[in-house]
């Protein structure tokens, strides 16, 4: 299977669940990835921003991509996410750390210095000449502070030859046509945002990398792939299913949005490093409303 249909199709940004003293919890960990992996998705994102990663580090970090490499035993393919703000930190993180079971990395965009697209590109070109494994960049410009233009997306697709794909969540549909308009074939785009996933595909994406998939997998992964055959008749009711439920989902922040459905769940504690902290009693009310309705 080539690169590009490992991760064609739903993969996961999967959250790490924790104990209440803010320990990792490997038993429910365990029990999550058997539950995505018999709901069909097609390839998991481990320690991406759902991950809490901005609160894991050093050891520990390698710890969990041990952890999830040895329980998945190659039964889906892996990305690992492995990004900052420092260029030099990165490139040290990825040559660094031990990602054997992985067949990718994301990278997201460089956060809070908020680099011109010059110093975008020459961040993924240093990145690009050190990885030891094919990289998708991530443009987030609502987490990040600045959009990575399709201009500089394109240069990237063209110049750099392990840079095999993008996740796109900046929302701007101008931006993905001129992407998927003028990219190179095989470069992958993905959708980052779950509620405009059906209509990014109907433009030419490829996927998704899903918040709500870890909580409803299933039903996602089978939206993503009637989209994918050109069935939008068929996938739009299961759009509108979760439509409400991804938009709670972030109401107050992720992941504490998606933990909380998986803490209903009986998945995982409804546990989290600060600062990222809890929903209100008012929005876990409307969650329990919202998963009656779409049992």
């Amino acid at each position: 299977m080539s690169l590009r249909e490992k991760f064609t199709g739903t993969g996961i940004a999967i959250v790490t669940p924790f104990h209440e003293d803010g320990s990792i919890d490997w038993e429910s960990y365990s029990k999550l990835i058997e539950f995505w992996i018999s709901s069909g998705v097609e390839y998991l994102v481990v320690l991406g921003t759902t991950g809490e990663s901005a609160t894991i580090h050093g050891q520990e970090k390698q710890e969990v991509f041990s952890f999830v490499a040895r329980e998945v035993a190659g039964r889906l393919p892996l990305m690992a996410g492995i990004g900052g703000n420092d260029t030099h930190e990165v490139i040290q993180a990825i040559t660094g750390f031990d990602l054997k079971g992985y067949e990718a990395i994301l990278s997201v965009s460089p956060y809070y210095n908020k680099p011109n697209q010059e110093g975008i590109f020459q961040h993924y070109k240093a990145l690009d000449a050190a990885t030891p494994l094919p990289i998708m960049m991530y443009n987030v410009p609502s987490r990040t502070g600045m959009s990575v233009s399709a201009a500089t997306q394109l240069r990237i697709a063209r110049e750099l030859k392990n840079i095999f794909g993008t996740k796109e969540a900046s929302g701007n549909f101008d931006l993905l046509n001129q992407l998927i308009k003028n990219k190179p074939d095989d470069f992958l785009v993905v959708s980052g945002d779950d509620p405009i996933t059906l209509q990014m595909i109907a433009q030419g994406a490829d996927g998704v990398i899903s918040v709500v998939a870890n909580a409803y997998p299933k039903d996602f992964s089978e939206m993503v792939r009637l989209c994918l055959k050109g069935e939008f008749k068929k996938a739009s009711p299961l759009h509108y299913k979760y439509i409400d439920i991804i938009s709670s989902l972030f109401a107050e922040g992720s992941p504490s949005g998606v933990k909380a459905y998986l803490a209903e769940m009986g998945l995982c504690k409804n546990t989290f490093r600060l600062p990222v902290y809890k929903v209100s009693d008012t929005l876990m009310e409307q969650i329990r409303q919202l998963m009656k309705a779409v049992q």
